[in-house]
């Protein structure tokens, strides 16, 4: 009897490493041609109530009176690893993109700037959270995914909508289908 508990026991332990997802697929670094996203993009006003659903999924994700950062805020029983990918999402009324050779740096509200380097495959985290992040470019936008430990997906991408108009589309993914899918629509200034 005691064989077959350890059985059991060294079966528990090793297929939850047979079930780990696959890394995310790399995106293409290659910049298409003549494509540059640099300026400084004011959100149209028509599209601010996106920002508003942003936050609200956000703070639902956490839960009342909590933060998205465990060890900030009130203290619950709430388990947070299932709101993980809502503190990699950034947004803001005025964005400022510079585009090099090998990147987009993108400040949002010229508070926080994220970097995204083309191509990149990687581990990123904010304080003690981590997810896997891979961004490139398909279809002549910027696309960036970020996934955290619970399979929970964060997918923006920007693209260019004329000389004059950028839009970038955030959606957040789980297990129980679209918990986010904005789209965002920017002019330059």
């Amino acid at each position: 009897m005691r064989l077959a508990g350890l059985v059991l026991v060294a079966a528990a332990c090793v297929l939850p490493a047979c079930g780990a997802a696959p890394p995310l697929p790399a995106k293409p670094a290659a910049v298409p041609d003549g494509l540059d996203l640099s300026g400084d993009w004011q959100l149209r006003a028509a599209s601010r109530d996106t920002n508003r659903r942003i936050g609200d999924a956000e703070r639902k994700a956490a839960g009342p009176g909590e933060s998205l950062i465990p060890g900030k805020g009130s203290t619950s029983s709430r388990r947070k690893d299932d709101i993980q990918v809502h503190v990699f999402l950034e947004t803001g009324e005025s964005l400022r993109i510079s585009q090099t050779d090998y990147g987009l740096f993108i400040s949002f509200d010229r508070a926080i700037v994220e970097e995204y380097r083309f191509g990149e495959q990687r581990m990123i985290n904010v304080g003690p959270i981590q997810a896997e992040r891979v961004s490139g470019w398909e279809n002549n936008a910027y696309v960036i995914e970020t996934r955290d430990k619970e399979g929970t997906m964060l997918i923006e991408s920007y693209r260019l909508a004329g000389d004059d108009t950028m839009v970038r589309h955030v959606r957040i993914t789980g297990e129980s289908g679209a918990e986010l899918d904005v789209e965002q629509v920017f002019d330059r200034r």
